[in-house]
């Protein structure tokens, strides 16, 4: 373990064992059991943080988009097209004779032929011009995947590494652990015979305390 590593808990699911004996997973069943009984949310029980995208969608957010927002959340019918403007309607049966009816009528025709010899001339250059743009448009498609698949070729050999390292150190790590625990257990078994060498030399040595005492008697 590097010493930018000393300090930090962590997991040892390299070198830790025992995780599908039996019984492990009932009990860690068991613990997020008790300590879901002990959390008990509120319906709102979020409402206390901080929105993550309030500012910004109010920055963002338009009178449509707001009207639209709006009528989801009422859960309302969405409003069909309308398709007035795409109509020739002739001037109302009451307005025959009424030039300004016919006027407007006229302009309305005018409008609506100017708009689709518009629509004529985008399909002209469409078929003229799309072919090729689309052409290019995959191309830059096709290069833009081709530095993605690189890219993520690079981020999975990070990742390769990353867990490599982490095995290596996890397992030295372990073993060190392991080391550390035996070294702990033959300690705890000296200073246990330690300890049973103390009461039987005090013995000894209250046996031989008595025997002066009675000599000297």
């Amino acid at each position: 373990m590097t010493s930018e590593h000393v300090g930090v808990v962590d997991a040892l699911p390299y070198f830790d064992k025992g995780y599908d004996d039996p019984g492990i997973r009932e009990a860690a069943a068991l613990l997020v059991e008790e300590e879901m009984k002990r959390y008990r949310p509120t319906k709102n029980y979020l409402e206390h943080l901080p929105s993550l995208c309030g500012p910004i969608q109010m920055k963002f957010e338009t009178e449509v988009m707001k009207a639209e927002f709006d009528r989801f959340s009422n859960r309302l019918p969405m409003e069909m097209l309308s398709m007035k403007r795409y109509e020739l309607p002739p001037p109302p049966a009451g307005k025959m004779t009424d030039v300004k009816a016919w006027q407007d009528a006229m302009e309305n025709a005018e409008a609506q032929l100017e708009h689709q010899a518009t629509r004529i001339e985008n399909l002209e250059l469409m078929a003229g011009y799309g072919c090729n743009a689309w052409k290019q448009y995959n191309n830059v498609l096709e290069n833009s995947l081709q530095i993605y698949e690189k890219e993520l070729l690079e981020i999975r050999r990070k990742i390769q590494e990353i867990n490599w390292r982490r095995k290596q150190e996890q397992t030295a790590a372990g073993k060190h652990l392991k080391e550390l625990e035996e070294s702990w257990v033959g300690l705890v078994g000296k200073n246990y015979e330690i300890e049973q060498a103390i009461l039987e030399l005090e013995q000894e040595l209250g046996v031989f305390t008595e025997r002066m005492e009675s000599d000297d008697q």
